[in-house]
């Protein structure tokens, strides 16, 4: 099937590197199980091909990597980003980084990414250097991100011991991003920012699946429960997440739609990355248009209920994309009753 201007939340990229610099990653993840004898790279024109065989209209770039050491790295990361957009307006957006690690740095960044750059969102990683997204250090940064109304992308740590010999990518990010969430609904973090809208990557890697087990088990009187999470609260933040559709269908799709709706699935590719090649995002999607029972209606707004999520893409759009224009205008409310 071909898609028709879909909006890709999950995407990432790789600055320009020396060969010396592809050469020592290349080493690091054969030290961490990876089969492979190519270093990571990326060619935006190798992606915009892609794009245009399948139909996807824009792609939401993200870069999360342990390599940002210090405020420079970053901004450097972030500076290639913003140029790709410039280049190619209605065929990438930037989700900046940002280093969770360092709330000081986010602080400076935040600005600099959304007031210089334009930045349609910001992309943090559940354990950043061994510094989770509850963490109460990083209030002052949700707090910012909570007064812009911004739309942050919480991706997994990519980098990681393995396990049983396999690369920590294949299984243990599902369960990072799941105890990371289960931990912010804890911590009270979605209580106390309310205005974030926040994309987990990989459909919520195994949280869905485990959202039933937490709200019979996880607020009983033997576990912990320092803020008095409410299970109205919780059935609450489980159902405001958006979860992408990057490399887990169709089986995570019916985990997914059993904790929250059809307007806060969307479509993500996880396309850029050395786990992921064109075979397996078209065979991801096949998944999704083939085993999920879903009409082509219901695949579309997939398709396109990023845009609710994004302004500055929707604003890019409009002159060019009327009918991606019309989708965003039909609303919520059309989407919920195809959800029931």
């Amino acid at each position: 099937m071909q898609l028709d201007g879909w909006i890709d939340v999950h995407a990432h990229f790789y600055i320009p590197e020396s060969e010396e610099k592809r050469q020592a990653n290349l080493k690091a993840m054969q030290q961490a199980c990876w089969c492979t004898k190519q270093p990571p790279s990326w060619d935006p024109n190798e992606i915009l091909a892609y794009m245009d065989r399948r139909g996807v209209q824009l792609q939401l770039l993200s870069n999360i990597t342990p390599d940002a050491k210090t405020l420079d790295d970053v901004r450097r990361v972030n500076e290639y980003a913003a140029s790709l957009v410039r280049q190619h307006p209605t065929r990438f957006g930037m989700l900046a980084f940002l280093p969770t690690d360092d709330p000081e740095a986010c602080l400076s960044e935040i600005p600099r990414a959304a007031d210089k750059f334009a930045a349609d969102g910001f992309a943090v990683t559940c354990r950043y250097n061994g510094v989770h997204l509850s963490d109460r250090t990083l209030d002052p940064v949700w707090a910012e991100l909570d007064r812009r109304r911004v739309t942050v992308f919480a991706h997994p740590s990519p980098s990681g011991p393995c396990s049983f010999g396999r690369p920590n990518t294949l299984i243990d990010v599902a369960f990072e991003t799941a105890q990371t969430v289960t931990e912010m609904i804890y911590s009270g973090l979605f209580r106390r920012f309310p205005n974030i809208r926040f994309i987990i990557a990989h459909c919520g890697g195994a949280f869905p699946a485990l959202s039933g087990r937490l709200l019979t088990l996880g607020l009983e009187n033997w576990v912990a429960n320092p803020n008095q999470v409410t299970p109205v609260e919780m059935r609450q933040y489980m159902r405001r997440l958006y979860l992408d559709t990057a490399a887990t269908m169709p089986t995570n799709l019916a985990a997914a739609l059993s904790m929250t709706t059809l307007d806060k699935i969307v479509y993500g590719s996880d396309c850029g990355v050395p786990c992921t090649t064109e075979t397996t995002m078209d065979a991801n999607l096949d998944a999704l248009f083939h085993q999920t029972g879903l009409t082509d209606e219901q695949l579309s707004f997939i398709g396109h209920n990023a845009l609710k999520l994004f302004p500055g893409v929707a604003r890019r759009l409009k002159d060019e994309l009327p009918k991606m224009d019309a989708a965003l205008k039909s609303g919520t409310e059309r989407v919920e009753h195809l959800s029931a």
